[in-house]
């Protein structure tokens, strides 16, 4: 049942990923999310033919009565939501063709569908034996990065997308505006307009940085799931992809303002062309796609220090000390 699913929801988001460059990088979300379950299967597993976690050496105890049938009642009404809006959201989809809200239903159904399908079925271990509520749980957060990242590969409502786009649009225009006010720079704003000597800036939807800030999420996102294993360094580095994102993409507008300063308004459109490799783009598609992999590479510098353990300092150095100290003269 999942994976007809979601081969119908990846046939859905298929023409988003093909139609618009902001949603292209969706091409991989389903190489990824197949990782990441090939990653965690020997964990999944263990939970589901042991009732346990491999590092979980305890055997598994009562399942319990009262939360435990609590958590499966929400289980199931979150089941027939989720059934029902991606019913809807399908039936939205074969009716008036590709569009924002049936494949948002059609992800988020999936998402909740997934989560509480893994709960609901993981009631007893392969042996027979009750799982306890805490390791179902636990598995079914394993299950958390496949199920919720087709949520970002499915664009967003108009309106609320609209929003996001003209609240950021605003902002940097305000600041490249003050900033350059700020170092003596002449021009003037109209609205998202800023107006040079030589021309004029147009801070367009492209410029806003929600391109950046979904490609951002999901790269943050495949790599807390994979490379950490605490739920707050994964939050945490989810929000370091944001803040990234916001960041980058200040500095490119920055930079695309002050080359235009110099060059004319027509110099962001030109293409750039390097020896040996010829014509890469103009300059606005280069720093665009530069922002990016600074971005991707600044996440993956975070994650050393995401993982450091003052134990394992305290280890080493422990070890270092213990080689470095003299032997007993007999």
């Amino acid at each position: 049942m999942l994976v007809g699913f979601a081969l119908y929801m990846v046939w859905d988001q298929f023409y988003w990923w093909g139609e618009r460059e902001d949603y292209s990088f969706g091409y991989l979300v389903p190489l990824f999310a197949a990782y990441v379950i090939y990653d965690r299967w020997p964990v999944i597993r263990s939970y589901l033919f042991f009732g346990r976690g491999p590092d979980d050496s305890s055997e598994s105890g009562a399942a319990g009565s009262g939360p435990t049938e609590l958590f499966e009642w929400i289980a199931l009404a979150g089941f027939i939501g989720a059934a029902g809006l991606y019913g809807i959201g399908a039936l939205l989809r074969g009716v008036t063709g590709p569009q924002n809200p049936a494949s948002l239903a059609i992800a988020a159904g999936f998402a909740g569908v997934m989560l509480c399908t893994v709960f609901i079925f993981t009631k007893e271990s392969a042996d027979g034996k009750p799982m306890p509520l805490k390791r179902r749980i636990a598995l079914t957060c394993l299950f958390l990065f496949p199920a919720l990242i087709w949520l970002l590969s499915a664009p967003l409502v108009s309106v609320l997308e609209k929003q996001i786009k003209v609240f950021l649009l605003t902002k940097v225009t305000v600041v490249v505006f003050s900033l350059f006010d700020l170092l003596g720079y002449e021009l003037e704003r109209e609205g998202n307009v800023l107006i040079l000597p030589d021309g004029q800036v147009g801070v367009e939807e492209a410029c806003s940085g929600i391109r950046s800030l979904t490609a951002c999420l999901f790269a943050g996102s495949f790599l807390a799931s994979v490379f950490l294993n605490r739920f707050w360094k994964k939050i945490l580095l989810v929000c370091a992809a944001m803040v990234f994102a916001v960041v980058t993409n200040l500095m490119r507008s920055i930079f695309l303002t002050l080359w235009a300063y110099y060059n004319g308004s027509q110099a962001i459109d030109e293409h750039w062309v390097l020896p040996l490799i010829g014509d890469i783009g103009t300059v606005h598609d280069v720093t665009g796609m530069a922002i990016l992999g600074v971005t991707c590479i600044g996440l993956i510098l975070l994650l050393p220090i995401f993982n450091f353990r003052l134990k394992d300092f305290d280890d080493g150095l422990e070890e270092h000390v213990e080689t470095d100290e003299p032997e007993p003269q007999q």
